[in-house]
C-alpha cells in the first residue's frame, strides 16, 4: 500500500509517511472491516525490507545550525493509525522540536544530543534506547550522521 506524506513527530525532524486508512476509518470504521483489514495484516514486519525512504529538512522556523536531512522508512502503521514503527536517518544539524507523540528511539549509529528547553541535556550514541514522551519540547543535534529504529504513539486528539 504506498504511503502518503504526514507531519510526524509533532515539528520533530520532518515527514512521516502514513498508510493511508481503509475508506472511512477516521470516522469509525465498521468492526468487520477493521477484523478483515487487521487479518489480512497479522504478519510480522521486518524494519529492514527495501522501501523508499521520505526526504525533508527541518522547516526554516526550526532550524538552528547545519543544512541537516532527514529520511523516514514507515514499515508499519496500525490499523487505528496511532502507532508507527520504521527507521529514520538524519545528517548532521541541529533543530527544534516539539513532540505530540511518545516515541522509543534505539540509536543504532551516530550520535546525537536532545537538549530540553529547561536545559536538560541527553547524549545517545550506537546501541542507546531510550523515550521521548508527549510534550517535550527543546532541540535534536546530530553531531554526527545517524540512524535509529522508532516505534511511536501518537494519541487521536
Amino acid at each position: 500500500m504506498p504511503a502518503e506524506p504526514r507531519p510526524m513527530y509533532g515539528t520533530v525532524p520532518g515527514v512521516h509517511p502514513r498508510r493511508p486508512s481503509l475508506a472511512g476509518a477516521r470516522g469509525g470504521t465498521a468492526p468487520l472491516a477493521q477484523a478483515i483489514f487487521a487479518a489480512m495484516n497479522a504478519s510480522i514486519v521486518r524494519l529492514d525490507t527495501p522501501l523508499e525512504p521520505d526526504v525533508s529538512v527541518p522547516g526554516a522556523d526550526r532550524l538552528l545550525a547545519g543544512a541537516p536531512e532527514h529520511r523516514v522508512w514507515n514499515y508499519f502503521t496500525d490499523t487505528t493509525q496511532t502507532f508507527f514503527a520504521g527507521r529514520w536517518s538524519g545528517t548532521r544539524g541541529k533543530w527544534r522540536v516539539r513532540y505530540t507523540e511518545n516515541e522509543l528511539c534505539v540509536l543504532t549509529a551516530g550520535r546525537v544530543v536532545i537538549t530540553s528547553d529547561t536545559g536538560e541535556s541527553s547524549a545517545f550514541g550506537p546501541g542507546d534506547a531510550f523515550v521521548v514522551p508527549a510534550g517535550f519540547s527543546g532541540s535534536w543535534e546530530v553531531l554526527e550522521d545517524c540512524a535509529k529504529v522508532y516505534a511511536i504513539f501518537e494519541p487521536r486528539t
